[in-house]
């Protein structure tokens, strides 16, 4: 078929950069099969995604004004140009735009819109006989366990008590939260005002999901079929999978100071540790995880943000860390490139916080892999990867406080790098059977062309 007899697509992310990559990903694969991709977004932010987009002939780009509310500052566009305290002035930005947006789908008259948190879409959608996919950046497992329908999140209050247990109905898994884990949920979900009409976060998000035409995920049956036949059930909509996220082969090399560096390590002995660009820790908690990796007495180097309150790495440092590790540690603040870091052959574990991205370049890595997550959504990867999965070893933390210490980094450690350890042969094994499915040939194609086909037949 031409690109133009199949289906144009228009796509409205929220304003945060991790959902519009997740966003231009899913972009990229519609395109791939011909589809014309309408792609609204902020005017700046643009160049951001410009050298993801890899069909420019499909791919346009509408820029969108960030209306001005008062108290964001000007120029703000997504939410890495603000504090999390603004976050509620953004949202109303957000939603402020639902004019722009309804008179541009008037004009390009696509057959379907994805969307995300713009609650507000689906009804638009259905004026204009438009079929609204709710496309999630979430993970099936972290949908189902917090906003599932039978949690009745908006007709009854939720306790700290509520989400430390999966809902009643939830599969048979190792997920759940500790307390202090159920308390930073909670606090997620009853944000109260949020966005124009003052919608609390869970409104917003129940909408987004019980509203829509059919939900997408970026997953596959074979490592999370049980939660999306539980979400088909409980939300009553056709649960589309777009297949693994499975990260595309970097084209650029790795920088020759940490190849040279790297270089001279033996192969699978050392320590990658990255928490992403927003995880920022305490400056305790970031030391205790720094001489966790020290006292594992492998070579590691750390990517990681100066902690809370302190403007270098260099200042946060333990009292004679330096001199201890020279030549076999290095902790550092900026951006590296993750992915060719994993695949260099000295290293042999990936310590990450779990977030999505990450964790799915640490499945398809040869490293074995150390969860230390910091946020709801990664608590859930964590407890899926280690318990159901067993692919990984979760650092220990406190049920009340959180807090973990560096003997319990290094006991995760050397749990997955010690050769005699029946917990990492356990782990191994197991990551080498998902890592060799994950990028088996033909395994993404047949998903994606599963995915389209779904997605025609909601047009019939």
């Amino acid at each position: 078929m031409s690109s133009e007899a199949l289906p144009h697509i228009a796509m409205y992310p929220w304003f945060a950069i991790g959902h519009l990559y997740s966003f231009m990903d899913t972009a990229n694969k519609l395109a791939e099969r011909g589809h014309i991709i309408s792609f609204f977004l902020p005017t700046k932010t643009q160049t951001k995604l410009e050298p993801l987009n890899l069909y420019k002939d499909l791919i346009s780009f509408i820029p969108i004004t960030v209306p001005h509310v008062d108290g964001l500052p000007s120029g703000t566009e997504i939410t890495a140009d603000i504090p999390r305290s603004s976050l509620s002035l953004l949202t109303t930005a957000f939603d402020l735009t639902e004019p722009t947006i309804d008179s541009s789908l008037r004009d390009i008259k696509p057959h379907f819109v994805f969307y995300d948190f713009a609650h507000w879409l689906p009804s638009l959608a259905r004026r204009l006989c438009i079929k609204a996919i709710c496309l999630s950046v979430v993970g099936p497992p972290a949908v189902g366990y917090l906003i599932s329908p039978e949690r009745k999140l908006i007709e009854k209050p939720i306790t700290v008590v509520d989400l430390k247990a999966p809902p009643q109905r939830f599969p048979p898994s190792s997920i759940k939260l500790s307390a202090h884990e159920s308390r930073e949920a909670l606090t997620l979900l009853t944000v109260k005002k949020d966005g124009q009409g003052g919608i609390s976060f869970v409104e917003r998000l129940m909408i987004s999901y019980i509203d829509c035409d059919a939900l997408v995920f970026k997953a596959c049956r074979e490592m999370e079929g049980i939660y999306c036949d539980y979400l088909e059930a409980q939300f009553r909509k056709p649960v589309i999978l777009s297949g693994p996220m499975v990260p595309r082969p970097p084209t650029s090399a790795l920088e020759n100071k940490w190849a040279t560096w790297m270089d001279g390590f033996e192969a699978k002995t050392m320590i990658f540790c990255a928490f992403g660009s927003e995880c920022i820790l305490k400056k305790d908690q970031f030391q205790e995880l720094i001489l966790g990796l020290e006292l594992s007495g492998l070579p590691f180097f750390a990517v990681l943000k100066p902690p809370i309150g302190v403007e270098t790495i260099e200042s946060a440092l333990p009292k004679g860390f330096e001199e201890r590790v020279m030549g076999r540690g290095l902790v550092h603040g900026e951006w590296v490139q993750q992915q060719l870091i994993l695949q260099h052959p000295s290293v042999g574990c990936f310590v990450t916080h779990c977030g999505s991205n990450s964790s799915a370049e640490g499945l398809v890595s040869e490293c074995q892999l150390v969860l230390l997550p910091h946020a709801v959504e990664q608590y859930i990867i964590a407890r899926e990867l280690a318990g159901d999965i067993k692919l990984g070893v979760e650092v220990e933390k406190g049920e009340e406080d959180g807090l973990f210490t560096r003997e319990g980094v290094c006991r995760a450690v050397r749990a997955v790098m010690d050769d005699d350890s029946k917990v990492g042969q356990e782990v191994r094994a197991n990551h080498t059977k998902w890592r060799e499915l994950l990028l088996s040939t033909g395994l993404e194609n047949s998903y994606l062309d599963s995915f389209v086909q779904r997605l025609y037949s909601l047009l019939e």
